[in-house]
């Protein structure tokens, strides 16, 4: 969000951010009240619990502390009280005005109820139709956001106010008894799209499927035999081939996975798509051992056929989907041009073959980007490209901002854990604790610590995700992630043969199970060196630059700033990468002991600057006391002390054009 500084108190949300249309009458339907006013004009204000009562409580007082009004806990019988005198009194008043005015009350309550049913339709299209607080206080709070009608409940909202907010008992009733089938076609749905600077998004969150989990499962195995391969030969031409398949195999995770999140089509024959789909991906692993001797023309052929079947799906849909055609059909021939690149690399011998295959590579990877770059019509295209890219891209799709999350994450879950699994080895002996099972202690705390740094201390006070936070760090998060996988990946198929090395003391070679005895190395190739630490120390940096695209909750006297933690990891990384050019090379028992203690220390100087100075690092000796933060929004302390005093809300669209920068708009909310 951009970027007027303002001080929050606590885990506060800007007072008013939600929007509403505000009526001298009270309509919020399935809505808690915040307050009332008794029929003496008393201002009643109901919290939620007692310690909410005491904050609600100071905050009042500290903004006009000659004001007179009631709190209440929700549910109380002083609350209770209090809502049925205000109801007996509005009865009767309502009861009176129809004695003394007939025609021209039931002509108010008429005009009431058109009013509300409108208001509720106008709040429906302009406004966000459903709670998003959790989304917001997660991943920071948007102005540009607005939520769409599913299909269904389309059909509910209408203008005469029987819409989908009130509960229909017969209909519920009606539709329990009814069953649903899962159709072999169904017309695809575009789940979220851009359209003229906001995202519109459907109401619910997107749940991740079982079949995405199977898909992620499966590639965390493919990518596992790449990272293998390469260790076994570390040598630069190892390293190229490793990074040319990697990359390709990544495209087919993230094809799948931007066709799952654009398009709402539960139906047979996407099942089928996706198997189609892991049946070339799997055609693709067979052939990637020999890949540049003997068999790259089936590598490419199985990776052609997904990407091709992908441009067709793309293409479909543009049919299908007429809101989208402009992109749809942007998107499905940037994936033509560089399969004509990869099908021109069958035919070239290397090294000319490089000159094609890398071009191809990076359009696939950063195709996505630059219809982004050409959607946003930048200042520096010419006055009719950029009107002619505002007409043809006028609706954008995009991505569930949790589901990309949660996607994302359970994939960097699957990798850190398959990772661990390089570490195994069996024990040959009655007493197996020597320098291979110390080895393998080190690579587990390494692996523990950075699921620890990137799952929780990179997201621990986050304020905005690099998601939501502008287009730029959208970017930079979505592209990142190869980088880190890769490095890691590689990293740590280095590291499995180091722990089964005997170069070091206390490391028989016989005491290993006899399967791991030729497996076990007795010098440390210096291209293992330099895969391990600029492996690693590439991954680290790249968890750094993740961090640094959210935006964090500024906290007073903390012992340590972000930016400064992030300072100190970036360094970390360099002392990684330059580790094998020690005068005295290490063996592998020193080389991973001292890289597991850089990057533990890393975790150390996150846990320590987080807390706050003068605070018992150890434990918390007093539970109660709360800290406070600071964060930039584009409403002043002023207007959000005015919107709580009085009572009224905040026009989003107001906040909307305050803000300076925008959004991220690839993949998003």
């Amino acid at each position: 969000m951009a970027d007027t500084p303002q001080t929050l108190v606590g885990n506060q949300t800007p007072v008013g951010a939600h929007p509403h249309h505000h009526h001298p009458h009270v309509h919020h339907t399935g809505k808690r009240f915040r307050h009332f006013l008794r029929p003496d004009g008393r201002k009643v204000h109901i919290a939620g619990s007692p310690d909410e009562a005491e904050h609600l409580r100071k905050t009042l007082s500290t903004i006009d502390k000659d004001a007179d009004f009631d709190l209440v806990i929700h549910g109380s019988p002083e609350h209770i009280e209090a809502l049925r005198h205000t109801h007996a009194h509005h009865e009767d008043r309502h009861r009176q005005l129809k004695e003394e005015h007939g025609d021209l009350a039931n002509e108010f309550e008429r005009v009431i109820r058109e009013l509300d049913a409108l208001s509720e339709e106008l709040h429906m299209i302009s406004a966000h139709a459903v709670q998003l607080d959790a989304n917001f206080s997660k991943y920071g709070y948007s102005a540009h956001l607005r939520t769409k009608e599913g299909p269904d409940e389309s059909k509910g909202s209408s203008v005469s106010g029987d819409g989908g907010s009130v509960f229909d008992k017969d209909q519920w009733a009606a539709e329990r008894k009814l069953g649903e089938t899962m159709r072999l076609y169904q017309k695809p749905i575009v789940r979220q799209y851009f359209h003229k600077g906001l995202l519109w998004r459907a109401r619910e969150a997107q749940e991740v499927a079982s079949y995405e989990l199977f898909i992620d499962l499966f590639y965390v195995g493919i990518i596992a035999i790449t990272g293998d391969s390469a260790a076994e030969h570390p040598t630069g031409e190892s390293l190229l081939r490793f990074a040319i398949t990697f990359v390709m195999g990544w495209k087919f995770w993230s094809d799948i996975s931007v066709l799952i999140a654009w398009f709402d089509t539960d139906d047979i024959l996407r099942r089928f798509s996706v198997l189609f789909i892991l049946t070339c991906l799997l055609g693709f692993t067979t052939n990637m051992a020999a890949a540049f001797t003997e068999t790259y023309t089936p590598l490419v052929a199985f990776y052609l056929a997904a990407r091709l079947f992908m441009s067709v799906s793309v293409f479909w849909y543009a049919w299908q989907i007429p809101m989208v055609r402009g992109s749809m059909i942007a998107h499905g021939t940037m994936s033509l041009i560089p399969a004509a690149l990869w099908i021109g690399s069958i035919h070239v011998k290397e090294p000319g073959r490089q000159a094609l295959i890398w071009p191809a590579v990076a359009l696939d990877i950063f195709g996505q980007s630059l219809l982004v770059i050409f959607q946003r019509g930048t200042s520096w295209m010419p006055s009719r490209v950029r009107a002619y890219t505002k007409k043809a891209f006028e609706f954008f799709p995009a991505t569930n901002i949790e589901h990309r999350i949660e996607r994302t994450n359970a994939f960097v879950t699957l990798v850190f854990g398959s990772c661990v699994l390089g570490l195994l080895y069996q024990s040959n002996v009655p007493f197996g604790i020597n320098a291979f099972f110390g080895k393998a202690v080190l690579g587990l705390i390494q692996a523990f610590t950075f699921n620890w740094l990137y799952f929780e201390i990179d997201s621990f006070n986050l304020h905005t995700h690099a998601i939501r936070r502008h287009v730029v760090s959208a970017m930079i998060w979505f592209s990142i992630h190869l980088p880190f996988i890769m490095s890691f990946v590689l990293s740590a198929s280095a590291l499995a043969v180091l722990v089964r090395a005997h170069d070091c003391e206390d490391a028989p070679v016989d005491s290993l199970y006899e399967t791991f005895i030729p497996r076990s190395e007795e010098h440390l190739e210096e291209g293992l060196r330099w895969f391990y630490c600029g492996g690693l120390g590439i991954a680290l940096a790249c968890m750094g630059v993740i961090a640094y695209c959210h935006s964090f909750r500024s906290i007073p006297n903390r012992r340590l700033g972000k930016n400064k933690c992030l300072l100190f990891r970036f360094l970390v990384s360099i002392i990684i990468i330059l580790l094998p050019l020690a005068k005295e090379h290490l063996n592998s028992l020193e080389l991973i002991a001292t890289t597991t203690g850089l990057v533990l220390f890393v975790l150390f100087l996150e846990l320590v600057g987080a807390t706050l100075a003068g605070q018992n690092i150890l434990w918390d000796s007093d539970c109660r006391k709360k800290c406070e933060y600071s964060a930039k929004c584009s409403v002043t302390k002023k207007e959000l002390e005015a919107s709580m005093k009085e009572g009224t809300v905040l026009n989003v669209e107001e906040i909307a054009k305050k803000e300076k920068g925008e959004v991220g708009v690839v993949g998003q909310v």
